[in-house]
């Protein structure tokens, strides 16, 4: 009767305490039987309104919308709040009895939360009600004396079919699926969610999905995230909804919520009953139902000392009620040594605020004189470290960090702070951004404009040398040397214009004279760019003459006002001299004779 009425009043029933009254108002009109919603085979009701599917994991829910158990807790709720004795032991798929494990998990959470967190007001009500959902409250408690499960609890693969599209994200670590993710353990987390709230709660050296000190505790921290006051109707629907965004989810969440926070009781592990009704209309099938714990059975009468058993009393009434066999108190579960809860760093960071570093500005090939640096703050404005900072380098100028490389990861120190590996520009002259992240965080980054200048040089210099003269059709023998500085400092990789000119008034490149090399036309080519090496020098190829003698400027300018001016001097060849005519055996030249008459 009650799992029929579970079913038919699903959808929006919000407490224990509502469904009693509707089931009490279904008796008294002896109303007709209702008919079901249909169920979402994605996980739920999708009506949501706005702000209720914000979730701290930035995936869209921690369970990636798996499905749930949709059963209601039974119907005659204690109605005492705080009760936590003379309650009825209700068996079958509403069970109200909570494994003994569980049950010290969820206390455990509690007090750890809030003791880190006492805005957060989580009470372990809210962990129970979700356990019981997701879970069955770890499959009836089948956890072992350290509270992991005693087999993995797994979802449906979140593959796109019927549910979520949720590639890979743990490389099958946790769900044994290398190809799509699938929820994990008695809370049901996926693993992309799990990577940043998964906690070690019972001091194993292991975070473990399947243990359900470390999931509750997980989920918890997950629940309070975003500074959220559970205590406040909003925050709390919020809560439950960042968990699996269905309406539906919410109402059976906050109806066993409601439950548990009127009172239940304790089971030995192992001995409670999974529920059968799911979102997704697939019973148990995906999750084995632990065995029922048998019904006692009454012991055999005690015989007395003549060898006839003696008669059971007969109490007023006339009706015998057969003695019970004692219950042996559940065996008390091994509790581990209370840890504080670690809270990921990553998720206590609301705001990356840069801190003022000045222009960045450098010419080309050279060091920045300053980083990009961050400050990593909490909702409260107080510095977090141990935060990992992605700096991320995008442009085309070349720039790069330290080795060479355009990403670098940093880790925040005690002050907060994280600064970016030296930057080096490149060889291209621009702007560029360099963008930093959380690591592990959906928070909105911090970007910082930078730009490579070009490089100057307000003074050139040749390098001591002799005038520079040669023949005309040769080359000049003397090699140029000019050394860059700027504000008297090396000006390496500055670029430097070498062109040669009739003279020294004229401003563009001579037509005829000395030049530096021949194109593939033939043509002679008197204009070059040079780049000065690390020690600022500007070294000259061969320089050729030419044909025409005359005195020619060779000019070089930089950028930033650098120039100097260098004489070249050609000369024409010698002439070439006439031989004498040879002279006469006595001593007197020859001389041809003349023609006769």
């Amino acid at each position: 009767m009650s799992a029929h009425l579970s079913r038919r009043l699903r959808k929006g029933a919000t407490s224990g305490a509502v469904v009693a009254a509707a089931v009490a108002a279904l008796a008294a009109s002896q109303a007709p039987e209702m008919t079901s919603p249909p169920a979402d085979n994605a996980g739920g009701d999708r009506a949501i309104g706005a702000g209720d599917t914000a979730s701290p994991s930035g995936d869209g829910s921690a369970t990636g919308d798996s499905p749930y158990y949709t059963d209601l807790p039974p119907l005659n709720t204690p109605n005492k709040p705080g009760a936590s004795i003379n309650l009825p032991v209700i068996t079958g798929p509403a069970e109200a009895g909570i494994p003994a494990s569980v049950l010290s998990a969820y206390k455990r959470a509690e007090q750890s939360i809030r003791s880190t967190a006492p805005g957060c007001n989580l009470p372990w009500q809210l962990l129970a009600g979700i356990g019981k959902v997701e879970s069955g409250q770890a499959r009836g408690g089948r956890v072992d004396a350290n509270g992991t499960t005693l087999s993995p609890i797994l979802g449906p693969v979140l593959n796109g079919v019927g549910f979520a599209n949720i590639s890979d994200t743990d490389r099958g670590a946790f769900d044994g699926d290398a190809t799509h993710d699938r929820a994990v353990g008695p809370m049901q987390f996926i693993p992309s969610t799990w990577a940043t709230w998964g906690q070690d709660a019972n001091s194993d050296g292991k975070k473990d999905p399947n243990n359900i000190y470390d999931a509750a505790q997980a989920a918890g921290l997950y629940l309070c995230a975003n500074d959220r006051n559970l205590a406040l109707t909003a925050d709390l629907d919020r809560a439950i909804l960042s968990y699996n965004r269905s309406r539906e989810y919410l109402n059976t969440v906050l109806s066993w919520f409601e439950y548990y926070k009127r009172g239940t009781h304790q089971v030995p592990d192992g001995t409670g009953v999974l529920p059968v009704d799911r979102s997704d209309n697939r019973g148990q099938g995906n999750r084995p139902t632990p065995p029922l714990l048998p019904s006692p059975t009454p012991p055999a009468p005690k015989p007395s000392e003549t060898g006839t058993p003696k008669p059971t009393p007969t109490p007023p009434g006339g009706e015998v009620t057969p003695p019970t066999k004692p219950t042996t108190p559940p065996k008390p579960p091994v509790t581990p040594p209370t840890k504080p809860p670690t809270v990921p760093p990553a998720a206590r960071v609301t705001k990356l605020a840069p801190v003022a570093t000045g222009q960045l500005t450098a010419p080309t090939e050279s060091a920045f004189a300053k980083s990009p640096t961050v400050a990593a703050l909490d909702a409260t404005g107080t510095s977090v470290t141990g935060v990992s900072i992605r700096f991320e380098i995008t442009g085309t100028t070349g720039t790069r960090f330290a080795g060479g490389a355009t990403t670098a990861t940093v880790t925040t120190g005690s002050a907060g702070l994280a600064a970016a590996p030296a930057l080096r520009a490149g060889e291209k002259t621009g702007s560029f951004t360099v963008r930093a992240t959380v690591v592990g965080s959906t928070l909105s980054g911090t970007e910082f404009a930078a730009t490579v200048t070009e490089r100057r040089a307000d003074t050139l210099a040749r390098v001591a040398g002799d005038p520079l003269s040669a023949t005309a059709g040769t080359a000049f023998a003397q090699q140029v040397q000019v050394k860059a500085t700027d504000k008297g400092a090396l000006a390496p990789g500055v670029l430097v214009t070498a062109v040669v000119v009739a003279s020294a008034t004229a401003t563009e490149q001579g037509a005829e004279g000395p030049y530096f090399k021949k194109d593939a036309a033939g043509e002679s080519v008197r204009t070059l760019v040079l780049k000065a090496d690390a020690n600022g020098l500007i070294s000259l190829p061969e320089l050729f003459a030419g044909d025409k003698a005359g005195t020619y400027v060779l000019r070089l300018t930089a950028p930033g006002g650098g120039s100097t001016e260098i004489t070249l001097t050609v000369t024409a060849p010698d002439p070439t001299p006439t031989p004498d005519p040879a002279p006469s055996a006595t001593g007197t030249p020859e001389t041809s004779p003349s023609p006769s008459a």
